[in-house]
């Protein structure tokens, strides 16, 4: 039986983003994250899926250990308020350091996202993408899902980004809280 998901952008959509991030330590949920994850996957019975770009590793700022230790503890941090992200999806190339080929996952492709709901049987069609940049916006849509660009991280730059270039997300929100709202709103209203 397939499951519906939401597909979560990670620095700066759940933590804060000091950029590049490789020590866990470092690591900061963003205010309202664990209790909103927490809604979404008790209350609503939605997967979590985390699909991040992390050109650090290409640049050799950060390592992919270095991003696998945040991840745990994002997971950490996260099971204090009894809940855990399902999986951690993410790229390690970048353009300026890697040939096309090799960027072929890198958001806005949707790539990650089709190989997570292979892995873990999602339906698309009653999944969402959050997160705070263009590249976030653009992905969900390249994979067919509602998208919710959160004005957290650089959301705000990507809100007139997007705007520009006549693209819209299905929703905005203001922070993570804002998103657990109109996720809960958008079910109501598809089954009346």
């Amino acid at each position: 039986m397939s499951s519906c998901a939401i597909f979560l952008d990670r620095d700066g959509t759940l933590n804060e983003d000091p950029g590049y991030l490789g020590n866990p330590n470092q690591v900061k949920l963003l205010p309202g994250v664990g209790e909103a994850l927490s809604f979404l996957k008790k209350e609503l019975g939605f997967k979590l899926i985390v699909i991040s770009n992390q050109s650090g590793i290409a640049r050799r700022l950060i390592t992919k250990e270095m991003v696998e230790s945040v991840n745990q503890k994002i997971n950490e941090l996260l099971a204090e308020y009894n809940v855990l992200i399902d999986d951690f999806y993410y790229c390690p190339t970048h353009p300026d350091f890697n040939n096309e080929e090799e960027c072929f996952c890198r958001k806005p492709s949707p790539e990650m996202v089709l190989q997570a709901a292979k892995d873990h049987q999602i339906d698309l069609k009653c999944s969402y993408f959050v997160g705070d940049s263009v590249a976030d916006v653009e992905c969900g849509i390249n994979a067919g899902l509602k998208t919710i660009l959160v004005m957290t991280g650089y959301g705000e730059d990507s809100f007139s980004s997007l705007k520009k270039q006549n693209k819209f997300p299905t929703f905005v929100a203001q922070n993570i809280t804002e998103v657990s709202s109109i996720i809960k709103k958008d079910l109501l209203e598809k089954i009346n």
